[in-house]
């Protein structure tokens, strides 16, 4: 991919590091405002396809409302009340966390995970931050009459909806199919083709994606946890939906279809880069809620006290 500097990293005034990646900002007729970078290639937006899967599996016939339907886009922290949640998705379908195929996992925040193990706690499938999508998985498997136990192979006829309803959604072809990080297949989409996904959910296309959007809307906390990026966004901007994937992946976008999304080419693990290219959008878009303003810059630090920002290069 052609990536053009995206974030900048100043000390003291000295721009020390760099940030290279895509963005695209889309307007409410889908027509592209803004981008930078290489917007058409095909990327992974690894956990920000979620919203996708879960408009499939509504569409196949799962049943949820609209506190679980949330956490099944969720890449959540790992809080109780999420793993508690995840649990009551299962049972209420008469199933159970042996039946979930994602990699146990310790909490996804730090903090909650430094208290979960001074309590004692081990890697557990319902404290992995995907719980909740491999919950609305087993669900729909059930819901549908399919065999539970393979859920996960791309022939399965779940994937295969899912590979379907993201085709749509994107309207592009998915022409590569990845094992996401919990063992789920990911799909490739365009970073274009993934604004236009979350234009079409965020905007209520049909019965599928209002439900999506409204639980995500309605449940910001059960998407990520409290302090989280995303969980603040949808807290404090009406109508936004927004969601973040592993290797520096982010996508927003408002109930009139205004849309952006971010790819960080090196994969943002330090987590500096991500929030602030897509704050920079959204202002782009004219969004100018106090939010977008905390997470468009980040301090930097030199003896205990700020030196220097992480910022965005203007759109």
């Amino acid at each position: 991919m052609d990536t053009e500097i995206l974030v900048e990293v100043e000390r003291n005034g000295f721009v020390e590091s760099r940030h290279r990646g895509s963005v695209v900002v889309l307007g409410a007729d889908g027509a592209v405002l803004h981008q930078a970078g290489d917007i058409e290639s095909p990327i992974l937006p690894r956990s920000c396809m979620k919203p996708l899967q879960a408009t499939g599996m509504v569409r196949a016939g799962l049943s949820l409302a609209p506190e679980p339907l949330a956490l099944a886009c969720a890449s959540h922290s790992g809080e109780e009340r999420h793993a508690a949640l995840a649990a009551k998705m299962l049972a209420d379908g008469g199933l159970c966390p042996a039946d979930l195929q994602c990699t146990p996992d310790l909490p996804l925040d730090r903090d909650t995970r430094h208290e979960y193990l001074r309590a004692g706690g081990m890697p557990s499938v319902l404290h992995a931050n995907c719980s909740g999508k491999h919950a609305a998985m087993c669900l729909t498997t059930r819901r549908c009459g399919w065999r539970l136990d393979n859920y996960l192979d791309l022939a399965h006829p779940l994937q295969q909806g899912l590979i379907a309803t993201a085709e749509q959604l994107s309207g592009e072809r998915i022409s590569t199919v990845t094992i996401d990080g919990c063992g789920a297949p990911a799909f490739a989409l365009s970073l274009t083709g993934l604004a236009r996904a979350y234009a079409t959910i965020a905007s209520g296309a049909d019965d599928a994606t209002r439900s999506v959007a409204a639980a995500m809307r309605t449940h910001p906390w059960a998407v990520g946890g409290e302090g989280r990026p995303v969980t603040r966004l949808m807290r404090e901007i009406p109508g936004l939906i927004a969601k973040d994937g592993a290797d520096g992946v982010a996508a927003a976008a408002l109930a009139d279809g205004r849309t952006v999304a971010v790819k960080v080419e090196d994969g943002d693990l330090g987590g500096r880069a991500l929030f602030r290219v897509l704050s920079a959008g959204l202002r782009f878009l004219g969004v100018d809620a106090p939010v977008v303003g905390d997470l468009g810059v980040a301090p930097i630090f030199g003896g205990g006290r700020p030196v220097g920002v992480v910022r965005s290069v203007p759109c």
